[in-house]
């Protein structure tokens, strides 16, 4: 097994949203101390969703968030609206990104559910519940 130092785990993380913090606090569980990048705080650059997004095997349409975002009146939500332009927009709004997104050695995905965090992880933990009450069985270490 490898040591969980030794296992980058860096999290895109929103603090309000609850699916985000149950991410987290999934990581967390497990025993990793993960980097965490609260990207509402200290935005993003368009090489950098360039590269999470390929490395998600999406385009910038599948991970934008449209609810609570100003998606819709930006003219987002238009099927014409190329990557491009939905980029630029992502990069001056960072809340346009759907969140948690999750990099590990194992991939990089959006975690929506929050328990898809599992399949990232060397290490799991026992149990876990979920703000709302809900337990998640977990699978034993891979």
């Amino acid at each position: 097994m490898t040591a969980l130092s030794d296992y980058p785990i860096t999290i895109f993380h929103n603090p309000a949203c609850g699916t985000s913090r149950n991410t987290l606090a999934m990581i967390e569980a497990a025993g990793y101390a993960p980097t965490v990048v609260e990207y509402l705080k200290v935005g993003w650059t368009r090489p950098q969703l360039q590269d999470l997004f390929a490395a998600m095997g999406v385009t910038a349409r599948e991970a934008m968030r449209e609810k609570g975002t100003p998606a819709a009146e930006l003219g987002l939500l238009d099927p014409n609206v190329g990557n491009d332009r939905i980029l630029e927009a992502m990069v001056l709004r960072p809340v346009l990104v759907n969140r948690p997104i999750v990099a590990t050695p194992k991939g990089t995905r959006l975690c929506r559910p929050s328990e898809a965090v599992l399949d990232l992880l060397d290490q799991q933990p026992a149990a876990f519940t979920k703000e709302d009450g809900e337990v998640v069985g977990l699978s034993p270490v891979r």
